[in-house]
């Protein structure tokens, strides 16, 4: 006898619920039960399943559990709804608009033993994937600097928060996933150029524990549209191309150089450059599946937890901090 599907529910129909909603229509063992958005459904991406106004009115159908991929503004709300009816949820990063929301978002799920996860998506790049089981093999050596670059054009979308809590959270949190180091201080700038109320453009220096140095340029004011990410170390430098999965090694040169002009400065030279072929599937696809496992109860399941997400917020809030005093701002103290 098989056993019956999942019954999961989806807040926010919007940009980002649109494409949450594609991929639970199709996910195996998973039967999208309902979607929840006042605005109704803009995109039409719901077919024949039910629509209804709010969380309230979705929690009636007895959801498994619930994807939140409303405003920023409202997550805090909706989960703490959730987790009060015992339901699991799935909550888009960031985890919360500040940190105190966030923390009272942990402490409600992990009060009542629920499965909770946050939605940083980069984490199932096949790329960032596959340059961390590198990197954890110690296929770079000792890792001394990581940098990455986020830029675009604005999404209409995002109205509630800042390029920092939309878009720098994501390098915040992969950074420190893909290296196994945490921030310690970061020192930052932002610009607001585009005329709306929220900060369009970030630079962040970070350090992390092991000597570890990071910068980060985020910004919505490009018509380049990149998602970079580069980590040297002691024995070359990889890079992930996360728009195109795809992941590249540049190994430090072992050629002699016998000209002596050139061999009396110090340091590396170009090596061979490798790049890998690896397996690519859709991030949100398999963060679903993962998510899924999880509420099930398969113990391998890596969700990103609501305490990751906690911490990307407080980085996050200490860059803000920084922007706004000039100061270099210990990561975790906000």
């Amino acid at each position: 006898m098989s056993k019956r599907p999942l019954r999961a529910g989806l807040i926010g129909l919007g940009a980002m619920g649109r494409h949450h909603a594609r991929v639970l229509r199709a996910l195996d063992g998973v039967e999208l039960v309902a979607g929840a958005d006042p605005a109704g459904d803009p995109h039409a991406v719901l077919g024949g399943t039910p629509l209804v106004a709010d969380v309230e009115s979705l929690l009636e159908l007895r959801p498994d559990y619930v994807v939140v991929a409303c405003p920023t503004a409202h997550h805090e709300r909706v989960a703490l709804a959730l987790a009060g009816a015992g339901v699991p949820a799935l909550i888009e990063k960031p985890l919360a608009h500040d940190v105190p929301a966030a923390r009272r978002v942990v402490e409600a799920f992990e009060s009542r033993g629920l499965v909770a996860g946050v939605g940083h998506i980069e984490r199932y790049n096949p790329a960032l994937r596959s340059m961390r089981t590198r990197l954890e093999a110690g296929e770079l050596g000792e890792i001394f600097q990581v940098a990455t670059r986020r830029q675009g054009p604005f999404p209409n979308r995002i109205a509630d928060v800042g390029v920092v809590k939309d878009l720098a959270t994501h390098d915040l949190d992969l950074t420190g996933w893909v290296t196994g180091a945490q921030y310690t201080t970061v020192a930052a700038k932002t610009a607001h150029r585009s005329g709306r109320p929220h900060e369009d453009l970030v630079t962040v220096l970070g350090e992390l524990d092991r000597g570890v140095i990071a910068s980060h340029l985020v910004n919505w004011l490009s018509p380049l549209k990149e998602r970079v990410a580069i980590v040297t170390g002691e024995r070359g430098c990889f890079v992930a191309d996360t728009l195109t999965a795809d992941l590249t090694f540049f190994a430090n040169g072992s050629t002699v150089t016998e000209w002596d002009a050139v061999s009396v400065f110090r340091g590396v030279s170009e090596g061979d450059m490798t790049r890998y072929a690896i397996p690519k599937r859709e991030p949100l696809a398999v963060e679903h599946e993962t998510f899924r496992d999880a509420v099930e109860g398969k113990a391998d399941a890596e969700i990103v937890t609501l305490r990751q997400g906690l911490r990307a917020v407080m980085v996050a809030e200490a860059v803000l901090e920084s922007a706004r005093t000039g100061a270099t701002v210990p990561a975790g103290c906000v």
